[in-house]
């Protein structure tokens, strides 16, 4: 019969392979799946080969459960009046989490290169996906979208406009905040009642207030206003 650990044990373990994670993720966000090697992710994770290979099988299981965190991670955002905000908003807070999370950025990487024929990238889209489409869905019952809107074909289109302004603002050097601002900016429109569209927070920012609050404003450079807000003198 198998003993459970001592909680001081489990803690130590969690800890490890958080530890782990994250060093893989640095390395694998520098040099890429086929350069990675463990020897420089145990050397960051200051552990033993043995206890990399206590908690993941090989680099193809470790590089899975690096991929995989961008789901097996929670979500978290606020509620909001509108589950049309909480569409934008988890958009905005992934884009927050690519600047300051290094777990989020090797994630990213590994699931849009090529490299690694084993690992399976198809789950952090369908994942998303399902979210948005949840949240879509939540809208449409109350009578947020517009009537012809299919709650699926935002979601996809949201999630493949992401990875592909992810991928473009690195390659030249963009702000991804500021683009994902304006996908937002120039699609909900399209999708929500104008009531809703007036109301949305799309602007720069958008991702560190809604996870830090009002205080997390002072991470961006940005104003606090809708892009969609009519000017008071015309209101």
């Amino acid at each position: 019969m198998r003993t459970e650990r001592p909680p001081v044990k489990q803690d130590r373990a969690v800890r490890t392979r958080q530890a782990i994670l994250e060093a893989a993720a640095v390395v694998f966000e520098d040099r890429g799946y086929d350069a990675a090697k463990l020897t420089d992710i145990v050397k960051i994770a200051n552990v033993t080969k043995g206890a990399l290979y206590f908690h993941f099988d090989s680099k193809e299981d470790l590089a899975q459960a690096v991929i995989d965190a961008q789901v097996s991670i929670e979500p978290v955002f606020t509620p909001q009046e509108f589950k049309a905000q909480e569409f934008v908003d988890v958009g905005m807070i992934f884009s927050h989490r690519l600047q300051h999370d290094v777990l989020m950025r090797g994630s990213a990487r590994l699931t849009l290169e090529q490299n690694g024929r084993g690992l399976d990238r198809a789950a952090p889209y369908q994942g998303w996906i399902e979210l948005h489409t949840q949240l879509m869905t939540e809208a449409k019952a109350r009578g947020e979208l517009l009537s012809h809107v299919d709650p699926a074909q935002p979601s996809r289109l949201i999630v493949g406009s992401f990875a592909g302004l992810n991928v473009m603002s690195q390659t030249l050097g963009l702000n991804l905040d500021e683009e994902v601002s304006a996908l937002y900016t120039s699609v909900m429109p399209s999708l929500v009642v104008s009531a809703v569209a007036i109301r949305l927070d799309t602007a720069p920012g958008r991702g560190a207030r809604a996870l830090h609050g009002p205080q997390g404003a002072h991470l961006c450079r940005c104003s606090e206003r809708s892009p969609f807000a009519v000017p008071a003198d015309v209101a």
